[in-house]
């Protein structure tokens, strides 16, 4: 499978370790940074210093710069860089969109006319608007099968192949399958399921039980008002 994911932040970076190093399902994938200086730096030490320093990246893993040829990094001219690697984009069996919220609209604006499934991380609400992800593709992007991948995870442990479960919700079949098929390996399960509400409203609203959870455990309240505080906060 031939999969690029746009953005190269710690959770970007982290599934396409991920993805690279699945030995059973062996996968072409293409890490994009819309950075060029940040780009140079992955292609140049082989991990992301800046979001996930240790981690060494495959040396299958390719890195872009956003060209529209799509060549490896070290082909490129430094002004070539900043623009979306449309050959990349048109090839890819998945797409996977790895920006903060906040960018969401404006990059599935591009992704407009890809016919394959296409799928973020971001989680929350939408500032501007209060719109959730799949909300946004829907006013932007209407003609693309979208769907979110989710799920209780920490980038760190993900790239070091710790267990960790993710929820691939969409309400295309050929989203979740492709999800399925580009992510889940013995310590990366991932799990279909339609409710893309759902999933995207309990990513948004777990974050403030966390901070609350936080605030818990500063005042020195206790496990007790822990447990009840997440019990109380999830009904």
């Amino acid at each position: 499978m031939k999969i690029a994911i746009l953005g190269a932040g710690a959770w970007g970076t982290a599934l396409a370790v991920a993805a690279s190093q699945d030995a059973k399902n062996p996968h072409h994938v293409s890490l994009w940074a819309r950075d060029a200086a940040q780009a140079a730096s992955l292609q140049a030490e082989r991990q992301n210093t800046r979001y996930l320093p240790g981690v060494m990246l495959p040396a299958k893993l390719q890195i872009l710069a956003g060209e529209p040829s799509g060549e490896p990094l070290g082909e490129l001219s430094g002004e070539l860089f900043g623009e979306m690697p449309q050959r990349v984009i048109k090839a890819a069996d998945l797409l996977v969109v790895a920006t903060p919220m906040a960018a969401l609209r404006s990059l599935l604006g591009e992704l407009q006319g890809f016919d394959g499934p296409v799928a973020w991380l971001c989680k929350g609400f939408e500032l501007q608007t209060g719109l959730l992800a799949h909300e946004v593709q829907a006013q932007v992007a209407p003609g693309l099968s979208g769907g979110s991948l989710s799920g209780p995870s920490f980038a760190q442990e993900v790239a070091a192949g710790r267990p960790t479960a993710l929820v691939a919700a969409s309400q295309h079949a050929a989203v979740r399958d492709a999800l399925v098929a580009a992510f889940h390996s013995p310590s990366l399960r991932v799990y279909a399921n339609d409710d893309i509400a759902g999933v995207e409203v309990g990513g948004a609203v777990k974050n403030v039980l966390a901070i609350a959870t936080g605030l818990c455990d500063g005042l020195q309240l206790g496990l007790n008002a822990r447990a009840a505080l997440v019990t109380r906060g999830l009904a």
